[in-house]
């Protein structure tokens, strides 16, 4: 099983999109071998759903949107994910920070698995582009997906 946490500020827009679509372009590809969640780097936003304008983006493109309640990322569980992926510099910083650095090099940005190093994913909370966010989100996705190991 390969495990893959997202991490986004609030996890209630990108790292909880980021988990709806690999889970469904995982099922799509028949990748069972998949374990996918989403965090935040913060706590101001536990509890919540995910954002109505990013679920609206994600069933206009024909993304399921399911149950979900904001959480934040502690440092006892980076032994527990192979993958965590931020979304900007900011959650990179973050991260390291509450998992008291990247020993093991699990983090990267999302972007990065699209041939686009260091490039960031537009925070739609602030640019109020869900859809032009989704894009990139699926984008990252997708080289994500073709990049990881198959199952034997």
């Amino acid at each position: 099983m390969i495990k893959i946490l997202f991490i986004c500020h609030g996890n209630i827009c990108r790292s909880a999109a980021a988990e709806m679509v690999l889970k469904q372009m995982a099922r799509e590809h028949g990748r069972q071998d998949l374990q996918i969640a989403s965090a935040a780097a913060t706590r101001e936003e536990i509890g919540n759903d995910v954002y109505p304008p990013m679920k609206r983006a994600l069933a206009a493109a024909g993304y399921r949107c399911e149950p979900h309640a904001a959480r934040q990322t502690i440092r006892a569980e980076y032994g527990s994910w192979d993958y965590i992926i931020g979304m900007d510099h900011e959650n990179m910083w973050d991260m390291k920070q509450i998992y008291g650095g990247d020993p093991d090099k699990k983090l990267s940005m999302l972007l990065d698995w699209a041939g686009r190093p260091g490039r960031e994913i537009d925070d739609p909370w602030y640019t109020r582009d869900f859809t032009g966010a989704l894009k990139q989100i699926e984008e990252g996705c997708a080289g994500l997906l073709r990049q990881l190991p198959k199952p034997l």
